[in-house]
């Protein structure tokens, strides 16, 4: 069981970082009281570290009453109640109502066990690469919201990997970093299979699907469900400037889009529901009451907040799918 790591490309000092470490290794429970430490020589060697630097983080232990040392046998473990504050990391894309009610029920879960840093990429990957190099080796745990950014993975790779958890979209080069994700050619097939028996009164399924912020799997779920039971339909950029047809049913994951199809449809007089139907992606309270209700897929993010920050508590390291779900209102 592997208990020190160290980060080269970090601006922390080596010793702070085997102080940490081993810090880390105790309050989760990898170390208990009287369990031997690895010794100067192994760790010196394993990191191409000087004895001195491996010496000056025990030395810094022991003055804490952390460890102790037996003379000619090595560091062991005197005491496991100590003051440790984790910090976390966490890297969202943008704040908007969901992630909030993320952020909202992981901070009531973790329930003061660390202290909470947040920032934002806004799917800019040079501020992404930014924001995860100046935080290597500064925090206990690294949460991480890669969206689709190329070469946000390579970037996540550089942090301490048994500290890294990757939430809401994940993909094959992150398969194994423990994450709370959509799976968005999934959900959004078995969505439309849920309301296929409504869908089938429209003439076309149109996905609004810009491509910058939204996942690719939206894409490939939407164009699998209409090809395998052979409905029409059509992939667009925007919206703007586009007359609604009769029959049309549109899938629009960016709200924005969503206000641009309902003020089109009042220039054009046409009902929501009869002429024309929408199916929105992500539930807020407001698609409750707007036009007699908006229909949307989405998943629970209150529970993905819960389940990492339970995940990040019991230190368990799993790749769970979170619920998801076609709410269906008077829009389709």
């Amino acid at each position: 069981m592997k208990v020190i790591t160290i980060n080269n490309n970090s601006s922390v000092p080596k010793y702070k970082q085997i102080v940490l470490a081993i810090e880390m290794a105790i309050s989760e429970k990898r170390l208990q009281k009287n369990d031997k430490l690895p010794s100067v020589n192994k760790v010196s060697l394993e990191f191409s570290i000087s004895r001195d630097t491996v010496l000056l983080a025990y030395e810094e232990l022991k003055k804490r009453g952390i460890i102790y040392a037996i003379l000619g046998k090595g560091y062991y473990v005197k005491s496991v109640e100590f003051s440790f504050e984790q910090r976390f990391f966490l890297l969202f894309d943008e704040l908007n109502s969901f992630k909030e009610d993320i952020y909202n029920s992981f901070l009531e879960t973790i329930n003061n066990a660390g202290q909470i840093e947040i920032f934002f990429h806004h799917f800019n990957i040079e501020m992404f690469k930014k924001l995860i190099n100046e935080a290597n080796g500064n925090y206990s745990k690294y949460i991480i919201m890669p969206t689709n950014l190329a070469g946000a993975s390579a970037l996540i790779k550089t942090l301490p990997k048994e500290d890294v958890y990757v939430l809401d979209q994940t993909n094959s080069e992150l398969k194994d970093y423990p994450s709370i994700h959509q799976n968005f050619i999934k959900d959004i097939y078995e969505a439309l299979l849920q309301g296929k028996y409504l869908i089938e009164k429209y003439q076309k399924l149109i996905l609004i699907f810009p491509g910058f912020r939204e996942p690719l799997g939206m894409k490939i779920g939407f164009e699998n469900f209409c090809s395998d039971f052979n409905i029409s339909y059509e992939v667009i950029n925007e919206f703007e400037d586009r007359i609604i047809n009769d029959k049309e049913l549109y899938i629009i994951p960016d709200d924005r889009d969503l206000v641009k199809v309902i003020e089109q449809s009042k220039i054009q007089n046409l009902k929501l529901g009869l002429d024309f139907g929408i199916i929105s992606y992500n539930e807020t309270p407001l698609k409750k009451v707007v036009e007699n209700g908006i229909s949307t897929i989405s998943t629970d993010f209150k529970s993905m907040g819960k389940l990492l920050a339970e995940m990040i508590l019991h230190n368990k390291k799993e790749q769970i799918e979170n619920q998801n779900n076609l709410i269906i209102r008077n829009s389709f």
